[in-house]
């Protein structure tokens, strides 16, 4: 008797593993699988095939550079210019460790511009020719913005002087602001790619077939792997014939989800988890980029408005259960919640539309592909480390893994290794030590300059030009973000004015822990501030970031929030300061007791997690 479990493996991307005994031993046994999500890379030496503008020259190395500003990346989720020296290392560190299959889920460029596209293609194909490593990639929401080509640009590349640089896709998008402005510039390089531009740069990667394939498919193909040629997977593969009608003016959509087959016995399931929604301009002019709504939803809206991509995972996941195969599946987005549970309490403290809780799967996306069978996914476009855990009644289970991105903190990228057909082994790699990634200082030293010059309220800390590692830039980066971003945008003002007033020593009071407790903490002189930006470390690293924060540090903190919690359960009417405390004391209680997200081993049979 055969006996099968199903998982699929996800992208901010998804990835599923089906594994299945049947009368020949799985052949993939040990078969290491690198996951490098969230790339967002910036050709930072590419060139524009139609201007002369060749960016700054860096008196580092004399070399021109491509880059934003200093200013831009650290009031983003994720660095522009720093991750292509990251993205570089992180695939050396493949190389080094012999693994030949890396997938991408998604956000593998910084907003899908032809620049960047042909700076990806580059890198890929020397890294395959070099080592040998097969890349699968599949897309995300910043890679294809629209379904098709549209114009864009950004206004905050580094200039010269330290000062902003307009570089735009078509003349007239952007109005200057003042006469300091330098001279913008104009190059369809800039723009976005639909569908059809990716397609044709990046078909090597999984998207079409090649003669090495056993086997490719498509949501669409009417093919099977009985009758199943190259030919045919060839003739079945153009854009033209991988399109579905999204509602609710049934407009016609390009999807590049597909499967292959590289090896023996191991599938590669790539989910397209891309849903571009309909404005109601889209019924009249279906072919304008700018009707349709950008993606990011995920499965949400996979659920409402593409929901061919579940029947077909699902025909895929029979399919290989049927043929003894692995299969591994993978998309942009999760399956499952990534907070550790603490959605809807976050919801009640920052609100439904802050924090990106928008993004956060509904329980019935885990239950629909649990039923499907899938038991293991692997998620990007969050930019953060976590396990998320499903257990049905029925026997059914899912597990989604976050992998974190090589553009914030903690960087780092997810290796599964498959022992055997129940044994899934998945270990986190942190990248801190980087070559290069200092390289491009001396024009943030620039840009200081200027905006200290032109006292611009906005003006960065210099101190995270004093970093000695990658690793601690980012760790400078998510700093100056919860300061000058989610402070700022995300935070109730009441609760964080609260906060940034707090001592140690006010906030153990406030929990109302006991003096002979706080007596040793009196001299402690960590602050409201910085338990918040803790909170965010925990958020965005999960166990990751114990060792930043510290044992004696994480005591306290503890401390506070077990006692708090059993304090306010007591209070009559609680004021809005207490209960945003208790809020955020739950909170920061379920980070802490998250599942593990480091290196551990999933049991595909008993669906536990060691």
């Amino acid at each position: 008797m055969n006996y099968c479990k199903k998982v699929i493996v996800g992208l901010t991307i998804v990835l599923t593993v089906v594994s299945c005994t049947s009368v020949k031993e799985l052949a993939t046994k040990n078969e290491q699988i690198a996951f490098l999500s969230d790339v967002h890379l910036l050709d930072i030496y590419g060139t524009f095939s139609d201007s002369d503008y060749k960016g700054i020259s860096n008196p580092y190395d004399g070399k021109y550079t491509l880059v934003r500003t200093m200013k831009s990346q650290l009031q983003s989720t994720r660095l522009f210019n720093e991750n292509y020296f990251a993205f570089l290392a992180a695939l050396d560190d493949v190389a080094k460790r012999n693994i030949k299959t890396v997938l991408l889920p998604g956000d593998f460029s910084d907003d899908g511009q032809p620049i960047n596209i042909r700076g990806l293609k580059k890198i890929l194909n020397e890294y395959s020719n070099k080592y040998g490593i097969q890349f699968i990639i599949t897309t995300g929401n910043h890679d294809v913005a629209k379904p098709f080509l549209t114009d864009a640009g950004k206004t905050d590349f580094l200039g010269e002087g330290g000062k902003e640089q307009v570089i735009m896709s078509k003349a007239g998008m952007y109005p200057p602001k003042n006469t300091n402005e330098l001279p913008e510039v104009i190059t369809k390089d800039i723009g976005t790619m639909g569908y059809a531009e990716v397609l044709e740069e990046l078909g090597d990667f999984g998207f079409f077939p090649k003669k090495t394939d056993l086997y490719w498919e498509t949501p669409f193909t009417s093919y099977n792997p009985d009758n199943y040629t190259f030919e045919k997977g060839l003739e079945q593969s153009t854009i033209e014939k991988r399109t579905y009608a999204i509602p609710p003016y049934n407009t016609t959509i390009p999807d590049l989800s597909y499967l292959v087959e590289l090896e023996n016995d191991v599938w590669f399931l790539a989910i397209d988890g891309n849903v571009y929604v309909p404005k109601d301009e889209a019924k009249e002019s279906p072919k304008n980029p700018l009707n349709y709504n950008s993606p990011g939803g995920g499965y949400n809206q996979v659920l409402t408005h593409k929901k061919h991509l579940i029947s077909w995972a699902t025909k895929v996941v029979q399919e290989a259960k049927k043929r003894g195969k692995t299969l591994i599946a993978f998309s942009h987005y999760p399956m499952v919640e990534f907070n550790d549970d603490a959605s809807e309490m976050m919801k009640k403290l920052f609100g439904e539309d802050k924090m990106q809780l928008h993004r956060v799967p509904t329980e019935e996306v885990s239950q629909i592909f649990a039923e499907a069978g899938v038991q293991l996914h692997f998620a990007g476009h969050m930019h953060i480390n976590d396990t998320g855990i499903r257990k049905y009644k029925n026997g059914k289970a899912l597990f989604n893994i976050q992998i974190p991105s090589l553009a914030a903190y903690i960087p780092g990228y997810k290796i599964l290794t498959i022992q055997n057909k129940n044994k899934m082994q998945i270990e986190t790699v942190v990248l801190d030590s980087v070559a290069g990634f200092k390289t491009l200082f001396p024009l943030y030293e620039q840009e200081y300059a200027y905006l200290e010059r032109t006292k611009d309220p906005k003006i960065w800390n210099k101190g995270i030009l004093e970093s000695k590692n990658y690793y601690e830039f980012t760790t400078w980066h998510l700093k100056e973000l919860v300061r000058s971003r989610f402070l700022e945008k995300d935070w109730p003002t009441a609760f964080k004015n609260f906060m940034l007033k707090a001592t140690a020593m006010d906030l153990l009071a406030f929990a109302q822990v006991s003096p002979s407790k706080t007596e040793k903490y009196k001299n402690e002189n960590w602050t409201g501030f910085d338990m918040i930006f803790d909170y965010h470390r925990m958020h965005s690293a999960d166990e990751l970031a114990l060792k930043d924060i510290g044992k004696d540090r994480m005591n306290q903190y503890k401390i506070i929030i077990d006692s708090y919690i059993d304090y306010y359960k007591k209070v009559a009417n609680p004021n809005a300061t207490e209960t945003s405390f208790y809020e955020f004391c739950s909170i920061f209680k379920s980070f802490l007791n998250g599942a593990p997200s480091d290196k551990f081993i999933i049991n595909l049979r008993r669906n536990t997690i060691h």
